[in-house]
Formats: structure tokens, C-alpha cells, sequence
């Protein structure tokens, strides 16, 4: 591993991956980063996280953490002295972890409807994608952030889903700022800090990426395809194997 004490497994467009990348900006923490191939997994990405063969997985002094969720609090623990991301009170804290599972249960499973259903059950995926955002944003209120005054943990899970909004959008054809508009105002207050603006990949690159996807998969038009270039990609719940990359003409 290059003698380096902190590593990351991990694949670009993963929202997951992107929550460990915040964190550690956020402390300041320098690491090494290590692009996985998911169609070709590497020797290291499967002896360090055996179970779920899967990324992102933080490798501090040799030793593994998976899930991105997890991550984020080892890291908050374990370099407990800047910027904190997990609320002091026992009680906001508590709070916090059940807005980021909120988040890892309802906001990405219900928007694999949006690029899985079609007709009567897409729109109804749309209804219940737009009604969980709502949630969130009734959470937010008035509040800069999710549990108050400071950028934290339950920011940091919503907020790497951000940079897919558009896919979401274009794929519904529909405006989550038309529909949650305070929601969109604190993503765009959280983009104000470093760590989250150098974090997320722009929104029309995933884009790019989700269509290649997709077009391995058959569940895109063809006559829609202008280049086809070699590609690799996500697997598991979120990315599968090595795909083609198109570029699209609506």
C-alpha cells in the first residue's frame, strides 16, 4: 500500500465514496487514494473487504473500515481534534445517525425506481422520490444545515446525492428545485465549502457516466448513440461491469 497510513479503495461517481472524501477533507487528513476497477476487482479491495466485496473501504494502519456511513464516524472519532461532524449532544447526535440512515434507506433505493420503472410506476417512483425530499427539507427548515448552525454528519450523507440530481431530473423530467427549493438552497450552501465543491464530480459527467451504464445494460435507445468508446464501471448496488461509453442526442 506505499507505506501510507491512511488509504482509500474507492470508484469516482460513487456517492458513497464521495461521504469518506468529504470527511477526511473536512479534518484535513491526507490519504492515499486508490481508484478501483469494479468490473475487475482488485486483490485489495477483496482481502480488505472480504463480505461485500464492495466500495468505498478506509484502510487506517493496515486495518479496514467499510461502509461509507461507518467510515465517516471512525473518522470523526478517531481524529476527534478539528472540525468536528457528529453533534456533542447525545441526543442530536442520535438524531443525526437516524437522518443519514433515513437518507441511505429511502433517497437511493427509491431513485433506482426513476431509471428502472416505466410508465405508471415511474411516475409513482417520481411522487415518492420528490415526497422523501420533501422530508428532508421539512428536516432543514430554516436551519443552515441539517442539525443546526454546522456542516456535519447527516450534510455529509445527503449531500454527495447532489451531484446526481440532474440524472434524476432528466431521466424524470421533472425539477427538484421547483419542488424543494430549500433542499436545493442548502445543497448549493453546502458547495460553498472546499471540501464538499472539490469533492463532487459535475452533474452532466455522471450523467455521461450513468447513460454509459445504462447502455450495457440495453435500456437505452441505440439510435440515440453517437460514439461508443471503451469503459469501465460501477457494480454491486450502485455500479456493474465493464460498459461502453456513449455520448446521447435527446
Amino acid at each position: 500500500m506505499g507505506g501510507s497510513e491512511v488509504v482509500l479503495l474507492d470508484f469516482w461517481p460513487s456517492m458513497f465514496g464521495m461521504r469518506v472524501r468529504i470527511a477526511l477533507a473536512e479534518k484535513g487528513i491526507e490519504y492515499e487514494y486508490k481508484e478501483q476497477d469494479l468490473g475487475n476487482k482488485s486483490p485489495l479491495l477483496l482481502e480488505m473487504n472480504p463480505i461485500h466485496k464492495k466500495i468505498p473501504v478506509l484502510i487506517h494502519k493496515g486495518k479496514p473500515i467499510s461502509e461509507s456511513c461507518i467510515i465517516v464516524q471512525y473518522i470523526d472519532e478517531t481524529w476527534n481534534d478539528k472540525s468536528p461532524l457528529m453533534p456533542s449532544d447525545p441526543s442530536v447526535r442520535a438524531q443525526a445517525r437516524f437522518w443519514a440512515d433515513y437518507v441511505d434507506k429511502k433517497v437511493y433505493e427509491t431513485s433506482k425506481k426513476i431509471w428502472t420503472l416505466k410508465g405508471e410506476e415511474h411516475e409513482n417512483a417520481k411522487k415518492e422520490f420528490i415526497e422523501i425530499l420533501k422530508v428532508l427539507e421539512g428536516q432543514i427548515g430554516e436551519k443552515p444545515y441539517f442539525m443546526g448552525e454546522s456542516f456535519g454528519y447527516a450534510d455529509i450523507a445527503l449531500v454527495t446525492f447532489y451531484c446526481w440530481f440532474y440524472t434524476f431530473e432528466t431521466l424524470g423530467n421533472f425539477s427538484i428545485e421547483k419542488e424543494c427549493p430549500k433542499l436545493i438552497a442548502w445543497a448549493k450552501r453546502c458547495m460553498q465549502r472546499e471540501s464538499v465543491s472539490k469533492t463532487l464530480p459535475d452533474s452532466k459527467k455522471i450523467y455521461d457516466f450513468f447513460i454509459e451504464m445504462k447502455t450495457k445494460l440495453g435500456h437505452v435507445d441505440m439510435r440515440h448513440v453517437l460514439k461508443v468508446e471503451s469503459f469501465g464501471s460501477f457494480e454491486g448496488d450502485v455500479f456493474l461491469e465493464p460498459c461502453q461509453l456513449v455520448r446521447i442526442r435527446y
